[in-house]
């Protein structure tokens, strides 16, 4: 059987972009997630429908070039062989800074099946800078023949404007990560915390000043902490952390095989995860059997199982988390307890294999693919 041609979609972010993010890894785990699946996703269009401005004009701008490429796409399309077609249009990420302006308008055209993974409504951007691109993604996401949802709290919302006959599947946050085989984690001595994030201005310089006020609130207690990442913030992230000396590593930007190494050999991920929708890095540390200590903001209840495979502070309580942190550095047996648990959650709940079965299941009847359920 021949694999079922899907058009791929990411408005945000292509899965190909230059620029390291949460967003283009899970735009390449969908990839990969797909073609497990028995589909043979190819991106569609690399247009980037990010705006982060509020400016109408420009939204207005990038709607319009959006249609334009959409008749460049139905124009090839219909040049294509019939079986060359895509069947279906799968849309990663459809929100009111990131709205899907192709995907409705293609499957229209095409009579195929349209879905989105990871669509977020936000009614309070009915109104204001954004109303135009929230309204875009409201029409998109009202489109859809199924959403799949990766988090609970894009869960309410749409619940809320589920309209009839549309599907509402859930389709958590995976990865597709192999524990390394050799970990150099100790049971005593100096405990190794890391940090992993973008050193942007906004909500990840936030977090990273978060970890510095509450690291200077545990000074006594013997760890040291690696910073993976960076950005046009790193001036003032080296500010934040100049006064811990030795004890703070700035490591810059890593690769997949470079971080992997870094959680596998990390007693403790730490990140207050300020307005994060779900947090890939927290999900890759504990794919390497280490633990978490991170804010509860957006769907990061979703990843991190409180009390299990780490521990949650209240959203932007620097003595919260201070005191998470303090309690899992003096007590490295419920570390190993927790990394012990968090690999077993990755393994059985997380995975992409699980991914792909629930796309395999899910999309199945909309194509018509053989053998689904």
């Amino acid at each position: 059987m021949n694999p079922v041609p899907v058009a791929f979609y990411a408005p945000m972010k292509p899965p190909d972009h230059a620029q390291p993010s949460g967003d283009r890894t899970m735009a390449r785990l969908l990839l990969r997630a797909l073609g497990s699946a028995g589909y043979a996703p190819e991106i569609a269009s690399r247009i980037r429908t990010w705006e982060a401005g509020g400016d109408e004009v420009r939204q207005r701008a990038i709607r319009a070039a959006s249609l334009e490429e959409a008749e460049r796409l139905a124009a090839g399309y219909a040049r294509s062989p019939a079986q060359a077609r895509p069947r279906l249009w799968f849309t990663y990420h459809c929100y009111y800074k990131a709205p899907d302006h192709l995907g409705p308008e293609i499957a229209r055209r095409l009579g195929i099946p349209y879905v989105i993974a990871e669509a977020s409504r936000a009614p309070k951007r009915a109104g204001g800078p954004y109303a135009f691109a929230n309204a875009a993604a409201e029409d998109a996401i009202a489109a859809a023949d199924t959403l799949f949802v990766m988090t609970g709290q894009d869960r309410e919302c749409l619940e809320r404007a589920l309209r009839p006959g549309q599907r509402l599947i859930a389709l958590p946050p995976f990865v597709d990560a192999a524990p390394l085989a050799v970990s150099s984690r100790r049971s005593s001595g100096s405990v190794r915390l890391l940090a992993v994030g973008m050193m942007r201005p906004g909500d990840k310089l936030s977090s990273y000043r978060i970890l510095a006020e509450a690291l200077a609130r545990i000074p006594d207690l013997p760890w040291f902490l690696d910073v993976a990442g960076d950005g046009m913030a790193r001036p003032e992230v080296e500010r934040l952390f100049a006064g811990f000396g030795s004890r703070v590593t700035l490591l810059g930007a890593r690769d997949e095989a470079s971080l992997a190494s870094l959680y596998a050999h990390a007693d403790l991920l730490v990140w207050p995860a300020v307005n994060e929708a779900y947090g890939m890095a927290l999900l890759e540390a504990q794919a390497q059997g280490c633990p978490v200590v991170a804010g509860r903001c957006g769907g990061v209840p979703d990843v991190v199982l409180d009390g299990v495979t780490g521990r949650l502070a209240p959203p932007g309580e620097t003595g919260a988390f201070a005191e998470a942190v303090a309690a899992l550095v003096g007590d490295p047996v419920r570390r190993a307890e927790m990394g012990e648990a968090a690999l077993r959650f990755v393994r059985r709940e997380r995975s992409l294999a699980g991914a792909a079965a629930i796309l395999r299941e899910a999309l199945g009847p909309l194509v018509a693919l053989p053998g689904a359920a």
